[in-house]
């Protein structure tokens, strides 16, 4: 009731610029909700909703965030309004960080720091302030708010009776498992409120992005390390989210966007772990295309077959193959098995083929993202809750990279990092170990108590086939290797 009063209070629940699209009796009821509860604030749509977003926290803060990265879905003037959302919050007072830090890590601030500035930047949980140690070391300061975990936990439980409601009256809903992806959503939240786990997973990711050429990150100052309190390294370069970022004398707009797809994609892909709020105000930009990350307080993990999944279907897009792409959503179990693969293939053909090898200004993100909400209810696909943050990283990214470089190509962009990882994952030599294991496993589980039926045997045939054909490749490979390595050592 109070989400729904405050943003009926900003004209944010059925805004005056909508009101002629709904039907008679919603749009007369509509008309006295406003009468009665609307400030008639004299703003613009995104300027409403970034107040009504601010006032009902960080939950919908973090939500603001995310619909900010897609001006070419809600418009320019609407993303930009909600901006300020990202890194430009009302801060807490200099007085009380000073005070946070000293309680935090148990020192004096003259003791840790030899310069303790003004805030940097203020966000929906935390803000941070430009410091210098007392080895001269620059370093960003990050702190806590002040009752932050019961703002949390107020957000967590309005969330959670929404869901249930939801789930409960509105049948339709229910394969979008609402109850799940707060679930999600929450855990992620509360991960945010201890920073000691925000640098490890900084010092974690942090290692996997400097190793890489796409993306740089700061180090994490482990001495000065505690729940409400991080310090880590100064991250050279200009803020994404300020409007002078994009106008940096000698910056390749293009390689910046690619750069910043393949970061990503390479982190998932790779290492099955990956900066999940990667958005303009996280993000820090040098000339010629140089991106260095910050904020590590959500992180997303892929398991190696989802990973796999994930690649698969990239892949298959990238050469058309809708055949395979569907049949990769029906082995992960995205597509429910009474389904007809061939129709999901035929439906995916649909999707693909306008936007493959198009530029992302000839392509129209919202009609995308309402036929493939089509198709998913056309199919009975339900929402995967391990693959919230990837698909929540996935919109922000490509929507970051279309502000970069308005004609960005995400194929383009993605097929150097995904084709790596098929030539690598899906080498002869892998699929074969695979499938050894795999059959393994299933010799060494129990005997089902029925006799196998014909069909069972000859299925097991044909994949000991497969596995002796793709065996017999890979011992190819292996003695091919081994004969260069003897002819060289004769020369």
């Amino acid at each position: 009731m109070r989400a729904g009063t405050v943003l009926l209070r900003h004209d944010a629940l059925m805004p005056t610029e909508i009101s002629h699209l709904l039907p008679p009796i919603p749009r007369f009821f509509a008309g006295i909700l406003r009468a009665v509860f609307s400030r008639r604030e004299k703003l613009r749509p995104g300027q409403r909703y970034a107040k009504a977003f601010h006032d009902l926290g960080p939950a919908a803060i973090k939500l603001g965030q995310i619909l900010s990265t897609r001006g070419d879905i809600f418009g320019r003037e609407f993303t930009t309004d909600l901006s300020h959302l990202k890194d430009r919050l009302p801060p807490f007072s200099k007085a009380v960080a000073e005070a946070t830090v000293v309680e935090s890590l148990g020192k004096p601030i003259d003791a840790i720091f030899s310069e303790f500035g003004h805030v940097l930047g203020a966000a929906s949980i935390a803000q941070a302030h430009e410091a210098v140690l007392r080895d001269g070391r620059r370093v960003a300061v990050k702190i806590l708010r002040p009752h932050i975990e019961e703002i949390i936990a107020a957000d967590i439980a309005m969330l959670t009776l929404a869901a249930r409601l939801i789930q409960t009256f509105v049948p339709m809903t229910r394969r979008l498992e609402p109850e799940a992806f707060v679930e999600t959503v929450a855990q992620s939240l509360l991960l945010e409120l201890d920073l000691r786990l925000e640098a490890s997973a900084c010092d974690e990711i942090g290692q996997i992005i400097n190793a890489e050429p796409y993306m740089r990150a700061p180090k994490v100052v482990w001495h000065q390390v505690s729940r409400r309190v991080i310090v880590t390294e100064w991250a050279d370069g200009t803020p994404l989210s300020s409007p002078e970022a994009l106008s940096l004398p000698g910056l390749n707009h293009k390689e910046l966007a690619d750069n910043l797809i393949r970061a990503f994609l390479s982190q998932a892909l790779d290492h099955g772990v990956f900066h999940a709020d990667l958005h303009e105000g996280n993000l820090f930009v040098q000339a010629p295309a140089q991106l260095i990350a910050i904020d590590f307080g959500i992180i997303g993990r892929l398991r190696p077959q989802e990973r796999r999944y994930l690649a698969e279907m990239l892949w298959g897009f990238l050469r058309r193959d809708y055949k395979r792409v569907a049949e990769v959503h029906f082995e992960a179990g995205y597509v429910p098995a009474h389904q007809n693969v061939d129709s999901f293939a035929q439906a995916l053909r649909a999707v693909g083929e306008p936007v493959l090898g198009q530029k992302a200004t000839e392509v129209s993100m919202g009609r995308l993202l309402t036929q493939l909400f089509e198709i998913t209810a056309q199919f009975d696909m339900h929402l995967r809750p391990e693959l919230v943050l990837l698909q929540k990283t996935m919109v922000s990214v490509e929507g970051v990279a279309r502000r970069i470089y308005p004609e960005h190509n995400l194929w383009e962009a993605a097929r150097p990092v995904v084709k790596a990882w098929i030539s690598r994952e899906l080498s002869p030599v892998n699929e074969a170990k695979r499938l050894i294991e795999k059959l393994i496993k299933k010799l060494d589980e129990p005997a089902p108590q029925p006799a196998a039926t014909p069909a069972d045997a000859e299925a097991l045939r044909a994949e000991l086939r497969h596995s002796r054909t793709l065996g017999y490749v890979a011992l190819g490979i292996s003695l091919l290797g081994l004969a260069v390595m003897v002819g060289l050592a004769l020369r």
